[in-house]
């Protein structure tokens, strides 16, 4: 197998830096403040869960504290962005765009507004914070709609690029963050490129079985630790990273499905509707291919350590190959 050189030398050790990919928000956030005086921020009570809080001591002129009103933060961001602001809306993604869906559609989306949309805590490992917070519908609700790019970062190296890259692209974005630490993925001076999907794993090539494993946001260590342990024992797997989720990176998917036997997509996130869902719906029309896709089927999330809900859920790396040698046995 070949690693990508982006890949942090050491992934596969078991004293791998660990950080919340949330952190790369903050600091990038301070950083397109720096570059751009027009960007501004504003929370919903939630200044720093989400890391909006380096910008806020860094420019309190340009920060707004919007208090639990996540529907009005979105309007109010509209209006700033027809201003000529670059607003950035931060709260848990339960909330935004869980709970102003409507208003991010219509008064954001439906007029292409030049808004950013952070949410935070998404997926099911936010943990013991349970059901009621841990978004996993924010992917299905996001990427339906016209207009709106959706983002997903591996870790806060990435996360901070993307902020940069967000704050310069004209139009409304939204990139969804995780609540807790996890494995440091990438290195600091790597690359982030939008709209492209990245090799972080190549396959061996004396293989008789193949998979090519996409993960989007921090699933990726999970689908690396698969992978390594895939080409050991037999099975040739590529894994490869989906910072964007919309625009999907459809060359890659058509290369990916040549190449292999079988695809198998990874999120934290309902399997319906999510990225899973977006590459069955492209490779179904272009290029009809074998895929699994791995996420929590048609439940809410619970209570439970990282740990635990990855591995309930089927979304650790041991499930994820558990699931690969079934499929490609049967």
């Amino acid at each position: 197998m070949k690693l990508s050189p982006h890949l942090n030398p050491k992934i596969f050790d078991s004293d791998v830096e660990q950080s919340a990919n949330r952190n790369g928000y903050g600091e990038g956030l301070k950083l397109a403040g720096e570059k751009f005086k027009n960007v501004v921020a504003l929370s919903a009570d939630l200044v720093e869960s989400t890391k909006t809080n380096l910008f806020a001591e860094a420019f309190p002129d340009r920060f707004i504290e919007c208090g639990v009103a996540e529907q009005n933060m979105a309007s109010v961001a509209s209006g700033l962005a027809a201003m000529g602001k670059i607003p950035f809306i931060a709260s848990y993604a339960m909330f935004s765009p869980g709970r102003s869906w409507e208003q991010v559609r219509t008064t954001i989306a439906y007029n292409n507004a030049n808004v950013k949309i952070i949410g935070a805590h998404a997926g099911v490992s936010v943990g013991p914070d349970g059901a009621t917070h841990q978004a996993i519908e924010d992917i299905a609700i996001m990427r339906v709609m016209p207009n709106m790019c959706v983002l997903a970062p591996v870790d806060k190296h990435e996360a901070r690029k993307m902020t940069l890259f967000v704050a310069e692209r004209f139009g409304p974005i939204y990139m969804r963050l995780a609540r807790n630490d996890t494995p440091v993925v990438t290195k600091e001076d790597s690359q982030f490129t939008f709209g492209k999907a990245e090799i972080f794993m190549e396959k061996s090539l004396d293989t008789k079985k193949s998979v090519a494993i996409l993960s989007t946001g921090t699933m990726a260590y999970q689908a690396l630790q698969a992978g390594k342990e895939l080409n050991e024992s037999g099975v040739g797997a590529s894994v490869i990273h989906f910072g964007t989720v919309k625009p999907l990176d459809v060359k890659m998917l058509e290369h990916l499905s040549r190449e292999h036997d079988l695809i198998i997509t990874i999120e934290e996130h309902q399997a319906a509707g999510g990225f899973g869902s977006a590459v069955a719906e492209y490779l179904s029309e272009v290029k009809p291919t074998k895929i699994l896709r791995l996420g929590v089927r048609d439940q809410f999330g619970q209570s439970g350590t990282p740990e635990e809900l990855l591995s309930h859920y089927g979304l650790d790396s041991r499930a994820i190959v558990k699931s690969v040698k079934e499929v490609l046995a049967s």
